[in-house]
């Protein structure tokens, strides 16, 4: 079995392409799903403006999943050198440090109500920045990490018949996300069953599950759950922020010039909103298309969801917080940042929520 981290410097891979007048580095980034997803076109879209800004000086490939590691294997490889970088959400790396979840799905909001928007004003400007360049110190490996692509919230889901209550929820098998937010959903007695993505379709088809989440209209229509589920409800708290990110390895970040390096803080920056922006135009298009065309019928989640779901999630985040320090240590600055921003923020947000549902409504 191949042992990463036996991998010498030579393996690093970089792609030099040197001319008297000009020389080219090459990142091969593995990205832990397929080529055709939402989450690829817009990482190709931030290696397109990497390129830009360097004058082709820095390339960024996209790879594949699978393409040279396993997805569990994916950062493992680039701290080792094996691929230049990676691609994957933060929480994915939550076994090596349950801090990641706080940076990649921070369940609940945090449980002090950050939304999408609340979690990038901490990320630049509260001290979360700081905190997401210490996790891989934390976590030992040598990987320079950029936030690049901010999603939420995540629709609660699919289910055969309408919900009026937890107790109705609590009739089906549901998939959930593995992790803080699919143990939660066991905490207030939700038949919780994670998998991966590509095998919720036939473990509907079959019956394995009765119901299933996975994020927004736009990637839930790609994998087709409308063909088996018509009830679909848009408010959940499981990942009302989910944050997806590009691992460099360390030495390989190292080796940049200082023009690169910038390149990619701008371009990483940039991808924030970028990736806001469309995924807004992409899932409404999706919920229409739903809605109109496949006999999908959109819902409100019942009340009784969000102040169960909560309390299970403010229970599970304090257990972490006081079973690891650098755990208590993000919490606490996201805490902290909720106090001064969250009342603002929310009470706004209440008045643009407003203003957009008086208008769908009159769409009806």
């Amino acid at each position: 079995m191949l042992n990463l981290k036996t991998i010498t410097a030579g393996a690093l891979g970089l792609t030099m392409i040197a001319s008297t007048s000009f020389a080219q580095t090459v990142i091969r980034v593995q990205s832990v799903i397929p080529a055709k997803a939402d989450e690829v076109f817009m990482l190709e879209d931030f290696a397109q403006d990497v390129s830009d800004l360097t004058n082709g000086s820095l390339q960024i490939e996209v790879l594949p999943a699978g393409a040279v590691v396993g997805v569990r294997e994916t950062l493992d490889a680039v701290d080792s050198g094996l691929i230049e970088g990676g691609f994957a959400w933060t929480h994915y790396w939550s076994g090596k440090h349950p801090a990641a979840m706080l940076f990649g799905s921070p369940v609940a909001g945090a449980g002090v109500g950050i939304d999408n928007i609340a979690f990038l004003s901490w990320f630049q400007y509260g001290g979360g920045k700081e905190l997401y360049d210490q996790l891989w110190d934390e976590m030992g490996v040598n990987v320079k990490g950029f936030m690049l692509q901010p999603v939420g919230p995540e629709a609660l889901g699919w289910f055969k018949e309408p919900i009026n209550s937890m107790a109705d929820f609590r009739k089906y098998r549901f998939r959930t996300p593995p992790g803080i937010p699919g143990q939660t959903y066991k905490d207030i007695g939700v038949a919780s069953v994670a998998m991966g993505g590509g095998d919720i379709l036939p473990a509907l088809e079959k019956g394995t599950i009765d119901a299933a989440e996975w994020c927004c209209p736009k990637p839930d229509s790609v994998f087709g759950f409308q063909k088996v589920l018509k009830h679909y409800y848009l408010q959940g708290l499981h990942q009302v922020v989910v944050n997806a990110d590009l691992y460099i390895n360390g030495d390989v970040y190292e080796g940049l010039t200082d023009l690169e390096k910038k390149a990619l803080e701008v371009a990483a920056n940039a991808s924030l909103s970028k990736a806001m922006s469309y995924r807004i135009y992409e899932n409404g298009k999706a919920l229409k298309d739903l809605t109109e065309n496949h006999g999908v019928i959109l819902h409100d989640t019942p009340e009784d969801y969000f102040s169960e779901y909560m309390t299970a999630a403010r229970a599970s985040l304090e257990k972490n917080a006081e079973e690891n320090a650098f755990f208590a240590e993000v919490w606490q600055s996201q805490k902290d940042f909720a106090e001064i921003a969250v009342p603002f923020w929310a009470g706004a947000q209440t008045s643009n929520a407003n203003l957009g549902k008086a208008f769908a409504d009159t769409l009806k």
